[in-house]
């Protein structure tokens, strides 16, 4: 009788690894990684190795998942700089971005960091420097004098993004075909690489 107990815990241990390594989300997959730690420990325990149970319990469980908790949550983010009268005032173009940018960035279980500039050059040299992934733009007008129809009132040009990452690139004009996004610089690189190798 005891067998068939042990048995099944014992069966736990694959289904949890598969379960585990066919997970797409990162976040589910570090629940599921304490879940696979806890019943080694269970079946170590009821083998009788209570060493090894309270070292895998300790150190291959409640270590190591927050270790990779705090990897996921700082690597899997989105860093977007903008102008910081563009972040305090939260125009409706910046709104109109943010919510379907959110959107599409939270499918591939990532998150949206604004971060704010003094002005146009910091904001330029974060983007050369790598700080940022990307650069939000704020629309700007077409003056009636440029177009040559002085009856004509100013035509608003819609927001872009300049991104540094070509995967964040393909990803958002692929997902958003509306978003007026460039790569910085104007000659991409190759996109073979994974994402969470592009996004330090």
């Amino acid at each position: 009788m005891t067998d068939s107990y042990l048995y099944a815990i014992v069966a736990l241990l694959p289904l949890a690894t598969l379960m585990l390594m066919i997970q797409t989300s990162p976040y589910q997959a570090l629940v599921i990684r304490g879940i696979l730690g806890a019943v080694a420990a269970l079946v170590y325990a009821v083998l009788g190795g209570a060493d090894v149970a309270l070292t895998e319990a300790l150190v291959g469980t409640m270590l190591a998942i927050t270790l990779y908790a705090v990897a996921v949550r700082s690597s899997l983010v989105m860093r977007l700089g903008l102008l910081e009268e563009a972040h305090t005032v939260q125009a409706a173009p910046l709104r109109q971005l943010l919510d379907p940018l959110r959107t599409v960035l939270r499918r591939h279980h990532l998150r949206l960091e604004l971060v704010p500039y003094a002005d146009a050059a910091s904001l330029a040299q974060a983007l050369a420097d790598k700080a940022v992934h990307g650069i939000y733009q704020a629309p700007t007008g077409i003056p009636a004098e440029a177009s040559g129809d002085p009856l004509a009132e100013a035509t608003p040009q819609p927001p872009t993004l300049t991104l540094r990452v070509p995967r964040l690139y393909t990803l958002l004009t692929d997902e958003l075909p509306a978003l007026l996004a460039t790569l910085h610089p104007a000659t991409p690189t190759p996109l073979a690489e994974p994402l969470a190798k592009t996004v330090p």
